[in-house]
């Protein structure tokens, strides 16, 4: 399998009243196409602020992420929007799903945000390819019948689950999870990770998911621990 993500001496700092704050201490690490890895540690080493920088949702203070042997912090702010858009997909401990939408806007809402912006290297699906792809994911989900329903008149699994087709719908590259099951029961977290290997296996969408579940971690092929901001296996 060819590299899809690479990091080189990645820092993360945070100004503070106290100082610098440094939360990421030279990550190194190399993800392949169509990989699960699982990203474990203890509370505050530094897994999130990782994942985030690794999704262009945050910035190092040094080093280099390299998608395809790229570098993408070297993009403009707009190709580097355009990027994340077309390449990642997000999955969150919390859904964030938009309470006035049904689920199946909810899922549609990243397509016809990407209709509206026709940002270069996005992909130009119409109204109808959006909402037919929607739906397929709906159905995949095991929420065909729950497309007209808003998210609080969904459970926590059927939101998460919403959550997760919504990350799926431009078609990502990879799927960055952060505590995806964190806030469900352990058999609807189950559930959920079922349908994360699925896609793995039918789709080969590689996955990068940071969880405290060791039970769930252990179903990844690779799993990288984190402690005080660095990798110590990178098994």
């Amino acid at each position: 399998m060819n590299n899809l993500i690479e990091t080189n001496d990645l820092r993360k700092s945070f100004t503070t009243e106290a100082g610098a704050l440094q939360v990421l201490k030279g990550i190194n690490l190399t993800i392949k196409n169509g990989e699960m890895v699982g990203i474990v540690g203890a509370s505050g080493v530094g897994k999130s602020t990782l994942l985030h920088i690794l999704g262009a949702l945050d910035k190092p203070t040094s080093g280099r992420v390299l998608y395809n042997g790229s570098d993408i912090f070297l993009l403009d702010r707009n190709s580097l929007s355009s990027f994340r858009n077309k390449t990642i997909g997000f999955v969150f401990q919390f859904h964030h799903l938009m309470p006035e939408f049904t689920a199946l806007e909810n899922i549609m809402m990243p397509g016809l945000i990407g209709m509206e912006s026709r940002n270069q290297g996005n992909r130009n699906f119409s109204h109808k390819e959006v909402k037919e792809k929607a739906e397929e994911l709906l159905d995949r989900m095991g929420l065909s019948g729950r497309k007209r329903h808003r998210p609080g008149e969904l459970s926590g699994g059927e939101q998460q689950r919403v959550a997760v087709a919504r990350a799926l719908i431009l078609e990502p590259s990879v799927v960055l999870a952060d505590e995806p099951t964190g806030n469900l029961d352990t058999k609807t977290g189950g559930e959920i990770f079922d349908s994360f290997i699925r896609l793995n296996e039918e789709k080969k969408i590689t996955f990068v998911i940071v969880t405290h579940n060791e039970a769930l971690s252990k179903r990844c092929h690779r799993i990288l621990k984190m402690v005080d901001g660095r990798i110590i296996n990178n098994g």
